[in-house]
């Protein structure tokens, strides 16, 4: 039988969701035996390929991460919004209470650790801020959601036993983790 193939993007995000992911320890080794990683964080490839499952973390808040989620969708048959930030905006929707500018001001020019006398904000350098980091359904279809900040390991390995025999997984509220 042939593999499932897989994908997943880390957008804005912690790596917290990644790392629950290689939490599930050596119970992996069964899930790789069934899936291979096309497309990750730390899987050296270009373009995000054809799959048979994707998986978001992070919420989108900028251009490049909507073209992203944008290229996720096109090329998963299943998306998942993988970890509060994806499924509810997360710790990154704080900045929604201020302008993109002013959050830019403070991030590169006021913080205690920034080291920029000359106040200078990147432009052309870094993607167009969104106005509000926002959860990833608000521009592509989700499939499955998996809240958690970050989801568990015993979840995520769940969730992708699901898919595995066919079925859309629904986190039931006990599976949900908030650390």
């Amino acid at each position: 039988m042939a593999k499932v193939k897989l994908a997943t993007v880390w957008l804005e995000a912690c790596a917290g969701c990644h790392m629950s992911f290689l939490d599930i320890d050596d119970r992996i080794l069964g899930l790789l035996e069934k899936v291979d990683i096309m497309y990750s964080p730390v899987v050296d490839a270009k373009e995000i390929p054809k799959v048979d499952i994707g998986v978001i973390s992070g919420a989108l808040g900028n251009d490049e991460e909507v073209h992203l989620a944008k290229k996720m969708r096109e090329q998963c048959d299943i998306l998942i919004a993988w970890g509060d930030c994806a499924v509810f905006g997360g710790i990154n929707s704080m900045r929604n209470f201020m302008p993109a500018e002013e959050a830019l001001k403070k991030a590169y020019v006021d913080t205690v650790s920034t080291v920029n006398p000359e106040g200078i904000i990147p432009g052309e350098d870094i993607p167009q801020l969104l106005p509000k980091a926002i959860p990833v359904d608000q521009v592509v279809k989700v499939d499955v959601y998996v809240p958690g900040c970050p989801p568990d390991a015993d979840t995520i390995l769940w969730v992708f036993q699901e898919l595995l025999e066919g079925r859309i997984p629904k986190v039931p509220a006990e599976m949900m983790r908030y650390d």
